[in-house]
């Protein structure tokens, strides 16, 4: 019989390359990965790794079994799934991971929620941007991760997860209320409408930093960069001190300053995909199940349909 950890090991080297990101990701050392891949070898009988020096391959064995082992992890949810079908209530520990500008507007409320529904329940909720909180869902470190997706930017869904749409959350343009473009609070402000002036902007490198200059670039311009800084609570600071413009999601900007003031962008397309992945054959288990309907409920859309989407492995 495989031990199902070792293969979790060997699954998560095919995906993340290297021993170290693999030990990163379960809180373990490198040594303690690379033993456990080699009592796996001895498991198997079978050559599954190549070492040249530090650096680990998987062979054609080794990719093979990484790639059974996600019908294997998928098949005991669905085992531990149909357990638990027809329990009364959620209980247990319960493990959410939240990027933080949604942690105040939708992963708070929906700890309290499901505190309050569900009583023998206890959410644990951890901060995470998408990628690491998908890591840790794969990695079985949480239950349901909430993530998004820039529309303007073309990231690939996640593969080896079930995805649920939460809310589609629209960047918005924050200004101070000084500024020559923030009358009409009403009216849709079109991008070009600002590029004489500066910009606060997330680092280059991110998503949100990337959507920022793919929407200004489409309007013919590029964004004349005062500061960077990824917190979006920080550019709002800065907004507010200096008078640079932002560009960010709406659920950061809930609770402004009186001298500053949002405007909607013109470009109705420009927005967050607010996402919940979870692991493919986990959305019938009672706390799963909870917290779906829980977010459906929080979004307003109790009745919506709530079918999932699923990215396949590579």
């Amino acid at each position: 019989m495989l031990d199902v950890r070792r293969l979790v090991l060997l699954r998560d080297l095919a995906d993340h390359g290297t021993v170290t990101a693999v030990a990163e990701l379960h809180r373990v050392t490198p040594s303690a990965v690379s033993q456990q891949l080699r009592l796996l070898e001895e498991e198997t009988g079978s050559h599954l790794l190549e070492r040249t020096g530090r650096a680990v391959h998987l062979t054609a064995a080794g990719r093979r079994l990484a790639r059974d082992t996600e019908d294997v992890l998928t098949a005991l949810e669905r085992a531990r799934a149909r357990l638990h079908t027809g329990a009364e209530q959620p209980a247990g520990e319960f493990h959410l991971a939240c990027f933080p500008s949604a942690l105040s507007p939708l992963a708070a409320p929906l700890g309290r929620a499901l505190e309050l529904a569900h009583p023998e329940l206890r959410p644990h909720i951890t901060e995470a941007e998408p990628d690491a909180a998908v890591r840790l869902l794969l990695g079985r470190g949480v239950d349901l991760a909430l993530t998004y997706r820039y529309t303007n930017l073309a990231a690939p869904a996640y593969t080896g997860v079930e995805t649920h749409p939460v809310c589609t959350d629209p960047l918005v343009a924050v200004l101070r209320t000084d500024h020559p473009a923030a009358g009409a609070p009403g009216r849709p402000i079109d991008l070009g409408e600002l590029r004489e002036s500066e910009w606060i902007a997330a680092p280059a490198q991110s998503a949100c930093g990337q959507a920022l200059l793919h929407a200004c670039r489409a309007r013919g311009f590029t964004p004349r960069v005062r500061h960077t800084c990824s917190d979006f609570s920080a550019m709002l600071s800065l907004a507010a001190a200096a008078g640079q413009v932002a560009l960010v999601p709406a659920l950061a900007a809930t609770r402004l300053p009186d001298s500053l003031t949002s405007r909607a962008v013109a470009d109705q397309g420009l927005a967050r995909e607010v996402e919940a992945a979870i692991r493919p054959g986990t959305s019938r288990e009672p706390a799963v199940a909870a917290s779906l309907r829980a977010l459906r409920r929080l979004m307003g859309a109790e009745e919506a349909d709530s079918a999932p989407g699923t990215g396949a492995r590579p």
